[in-house]
């Protein structure tokens, strides 16, 4: 009579998986797999096809459809263009100014309205976050009759006597600028609070409790605890209001439709007055839009380097 051979550890590890257990993993992979090739198929075909053919697109000049390859000579027309220049310059200004001070904005309204003891936090939220909801074409237009020669801007400063005149808001250079970063402060601000705001609930209040008991401030709490907190957060609303900076359109577009004599205009305009109202350029253009790409990878670069972050 014959006795089975027990089947030691080792050779129990080296039996072959069940084909039915194989079988099944590959059924499900290929279903994982089956939805996600839908999306990545749409994203490539929506996505990335355009940005390659952009790219090509950067090599070529020539008038509308009409292209021929010039090789680089679109990028060096960039630094001998005075208006890209000048709405390079535009750009960064509204940058360097208008971020700053909505990301301070955002952080100090997320603080006070994350207080609990704060009464109708509810509808200070929602007024504060409906901005951004708001309709670009729509809220951009408010903003030119506002601060028209005639509008309720000028009407209130002259009635409290802090101007003796119109504020020519819309066709001073230097004016027209404020009134393009207050229209996107005041869109924006909310927009970056929700986030502060979120991340705050999920602070523990016993690390605040433990500061008042050691006795710091309400400053030394929000520069030593807040802030240290909101690192990642800070960062990422910095990044992201940066990029769409850079790409700003619509409220300059709509208020001041880029002047007075291009003072306004951003890189993202001249993009579209290239292809669109001067004699169409489609190859300059593209190239430069490829600028506003290297400006947003250099800015990301400095943040995370400022943000200490290295990954």
């Amino acid at each position: 009579m014959n006795i089975p051979e027990k089947l030691g550890p080792e050779k129990l590890a080296k039996k072959p998986a069940p084909r039915p257990a194989r079988s099944l993993r590959l059924k499900n992979t290929l279903i994982g797999w089956s939805f996600v090739a839908v999306a990545s198929l749409l994203i490539g075909i929506f996505y990335f096809y355009p940005m390659v053919q952009a790219l090509i697109m950067s090599f070529q000049s020539g008038t509308g459809v009409n292209l021929s390859f010039v090789g680089f000579e679109n990028y060096i027309r960039l630094f001998q263009d005075p208006v890209f220049l000048t709405t390079v310059k535009n750009t960064v200004i509204y940058l360097i100014i208008q971020v700053p001070v909505m990301i301070l904005l955002a952080l100090f309204l997320s603080v006070v309205l994350n207080n609990k003891t704060l009464k109708w936090k509810g509808f200070f939220r929602t007024a504060i976050f409906l901005p951004c909801v708001t309709s670009l074409v729509a809220y951009s237009v408010v903003f030119k009759y506002l601060f028209a020669p005639d509008g309720i801007v000028n009407m209130t400063l002259m009635k409290i006597n802090l101007v003796s005149e119109p504020v020519q808001w819309l066709t001073d250079p230097f004016w027209a600028k404020i009134t393009i970063i207050l229209a996107i402060t005041w869109r924006w601000t909310g927009y970056n609070m929700i986030f502060y705001l979120s991340a705050l609930q999920n602070v523990d209040q016993s690390i605040y409790e433990a500061a008042k008991i050691d006795g710091a401030s309400a400053i030394q709490q929000f520069f030593k605890i807040t802030i240290p907190m909101l690192k990642p957060i800070i960062l990422f609303t910095s990044i992201t209001s940066t990029i769409g900076t850079l790409q700003l359109f619509d409220e300059v577009m709509n208020i001041t439709a880029g002047g007075p004599g291009n003072s306004t205009m951003t890189i993202s305009q001249y993009i579209y007055n290239l292809s669109f109202k001067y004699t169409p350029d489609f190859g300059y253009a593209a190239t430069v839009s490829y600028a506003i790409v290297i400006l947003i990878v250099i800015f990301s670069i400095i943040q995370f380097k400022a943000g200490g972050e290295k990954k």
